[in-house]
């Protein structure tokens, strides 16, 4: 991580941690300014020369082919920048008035006047691709937004509200061209997790968060809606089909494909047609709503048994290649007599018994061979929650499934005992460049905490949007400052406090994410110099950074941070006031030792100490997750071991 500046006065000197990298902002024309950062980053952007600002009234030039939704989220964007006013109008019926004014012209690339507009830069010939110009030169102020369909002109206006400049009391648009398409064809989040399931009101917030990150898959796989998973043959109850609904409808609006998944492998009996019937029902009531996607997920089930003598008679003995059979039997039946009679229908997805590892067997094997190939097989990677997933890996898991594959990321779920106490804040990281030659997309299975989700599902929106130009880093700083609607205290509070919360376990005993590199690497530097007689040096270098940490609940609740996450944090930003507390007191105590007070030292110690078993007295309660009521971990490791190596020092 880079450095922290404006928590507070005394801390600009320790970091920059907003700052973007220079390959977030495009070089342009010599003299020009950089571009701001656009997420996830595009295929090609780059400067045209001067911005344009922002009139107070506006035209935007739609016709019956530019996408409601798109031509919606435009206007509030050009009303929240400077428009009083925004006329929308047909092409060939610009007024003489528009002469001067900020014009945006929406729809098709394909367009007469937008691709005019666009000139050299081409729409991707790509689907969701777009291409964006904005020019001011002489007294025009233009922009055009040309879609190669629907959801890349809504993707279009996402990347133009990115290049809003605030210039002085008014606003400008920034003078660039873009041709942008993703890089994988499934890009976003399946709520897959154990305990409990999200609100209605956060899963259509996280509707308008995909829309935001260009994020066009949405799972919805709870494993403790019963009707999901142990009532999957019984319908959804009035009240949450009409929730269901209105999520679908949220989704569509956001250019968010809603794929409903039924778990039914804990009690199907394969082979009996009364169950298939009853499987179809639940994908046809969600169908009716306005669902085109659907999921089977077969995981965590028993296949060494059978749910009914039927399927013993239908398929043998229980077993991988009996199980294999019969799931491929139930599928490739929906595939064929629900989604290939059904308009609109995306192709089955599924997740199998076996989804993460690389190990051919019997099971393996009969799906690769008798698997319809349009169904999509996803698979979590090397294991559950893999440390990083390669291109030679998912090679691999292309051979043993016939088909490229589809990722179920297990991060940053902490639905499992490793990450009791826990949320997951690094950035999306450790998955290899060039994965988009080998999968159709990767969906990141997210906390049972929903806004604080948003840090690691930003990243992995990016990374399958354009994972070449991936940079974990300057991700994160991204999607911190998203967090922090842009706020620059808020972020750097958010970014000192992410690495506090920066584990990531795994199934095992190594993390495949380390604890607060930002505050270890501090710590060493901080006792390589006191250890070496610098102890002023030592007390100068650290005490800033001490200070953030302790500051840093107090501005994120300062009202700029998305409220949602301020809630889902809380314990953990209780913890992290009083961990910080202690931090700055030890140094104060440190700073008494070294200079002979040793009466003001053991108080300021004492004092740490209260601070400390305080910290430790925080609980997660009542918990969202299957923890119960824990400890929120904080710095575990890093800041404890600190304060405790502190102490020892003025024995």
């Amino acid at each position: 991580m880079t450095s922290l500046a404006c928590l507070l006065a005394t801390a600009t000197a320790v970091m920059c941690l907003a700052s973007p990298s220079s390959a977030a902002r495009p070089a342009g024309p010599p003299g020009a300014a950089a571009l701001p950062p656009v997420s996830p980053n595009p295929q090609s952007i780059s400067r045209t020369g001067s911005d344009a600002t922002v009139t107070g009234r506006a035209f935007v030039v739609a016709d019956d082919e530019t996408d409601a939704a798109a031509l919606t989220r435009l206007v509030a964007e050009l009303k929240a920048h400077g428009a009083h006013r925004v006329d929308v109008v047909a092409p060939g019926h610009v007024p003489r008035a528009a002469a001067g004014l900020l014009t945006v012209r929406l729809g098709p690339a394909t367009r007469a006047d937008i691709a005019r507009r666009l000139g050299s830069t081409a729409a991707p010939d790509h689907a969701e691709g777009y291409a964006l110009r904005v020019s001011a030169h002489g007294p025009g102020r233009e922009a055009a937004l040309g879609g190669t369909d629907a959801t890349g002109q809504f993707y279009a206006v996402q990347t133009l509200r990115q290049l809003f400049l605030r210039a002085g009391h008014s606003w400008k648009v920034a003078g660039a061209q873009a041709a942008d398409f993703p890089s994988m064809p499934l890009r976003g989040t399946i709520e897959g997790f154990y305990g409990e399931p999200w609100t209605q009101a956060e899963r259509l917030d996280q509707m308008d968060f995909y829309g935001d990150v260009k994020a066009n898959t949405y799972i919805y796989a709870p494993k403790d809606d019963p009707y999901h998973r142990s009532k999957w043959r019984d319908p959804y109850p009035a009240d949450k089909l009409t929730e269901l609904g209105e999520l679908v409808k949220r989704a569509t609006a956001n250019h968010v494909r809603f794929t409903f998944a039924v778990s039914p492998g804990g009690s199907v009996c394969y082979s009996d047609p009364a169950h298939r019937k009853d499987l179809e029902a639940k994908l046809q009531a969600m169908y009716d709503l306005g669902t085109r996607a659907f999921s089977i997920p077969l995981d965590d089930i028993s296949y060494t048994r059978w749910n009914c003598e039927g399927d013993r008679a239908a398929y043998g003995e229980p077993g991988r290649e009996a199980a294999a059979k019969a799931q491929v039997d139930l599928l490739n039946d929906v595939q064929h007599t629900f989604i290939a009679t059904h308009p609109g229908a995306q192709p089955l997805q599924m997740v199998p018994t076996e989804y993460g590892d690389l190990t051919d067997t019997a099971y393996k094997q009969i799906l690769r061979a008798t698997l319809d190939p349009a169904i999509e097989v996803m698979w979590t990677g090397t294991d559950v929650v893999p440390p990083t997933i390669t291109n030679e890996q998912a090679e691999g898991a292309a051979k043993l499934f016939g088909r490229k594959v589809f990722v179920w990321d297990n991060y940053p779920v902490n639905d499992f005992g490793n990450t009791a106490g826990r949320l997951l804040l690094a950035p999306y990281d450790k998955r290899e460049a060039g994965l988009s030659a080998h999968l159709t997309g990767i969906v990141a299975n997210p906390m049972n905490q929903p806004y604080a989700s948003k840090a690691a599902v930003f990243g992995a929106a990016d990374f399958a949007w354009n994972d070449t130009a991936y940079d974990a880093p300057a991700n994160g700083r991204r999607a911190m400052a998203y967090l922090a609607g842009g706020d620059r205290a808020a972020t750097d509070a958010l970014l000192v406090f992410g690495d506090l919360e920066h584990m990531a376990p795994t199934f095992g005993d190594t993390p495949w994410q380390p604890q607060a590199p930002e505050l270890a690497r501090r710590t060493a530097e901080f006792w390589t110099s006191w250890d070496s007689g610098d102890r002023t040096g030592a007390l100068r270098g650290l005490r800033p950074y001490a200070t953030a940490v302790r500051n840093a609940p107090e501005v994120i609740r300062g009202g700029a941070v998305q409220p949602g996450f301020v809630t889902d944090a809380g314990p953990w930003l209780d913890a992290t006031a009083l961990w910080g507390r202690a931090t700055v007191t030890v140094l104060d105590a440190l700073d008494a030792w070294s200079s002979g007070d040793k009466d003001t030292a053991a108080q300021l110690l004492a004092e740490s100490g209260r601070l400390q078993e305080q910290a430790r007295a925080v609980r997660v309660d009542p918990p969202r997750n299957s923890w119960g009521s824990v400890q929120p971990k904080v710095g575990d490791g890093v800041l404890d071991a600190f304060l405790a190596q502190a102490a020892g020092r003025m024995r």
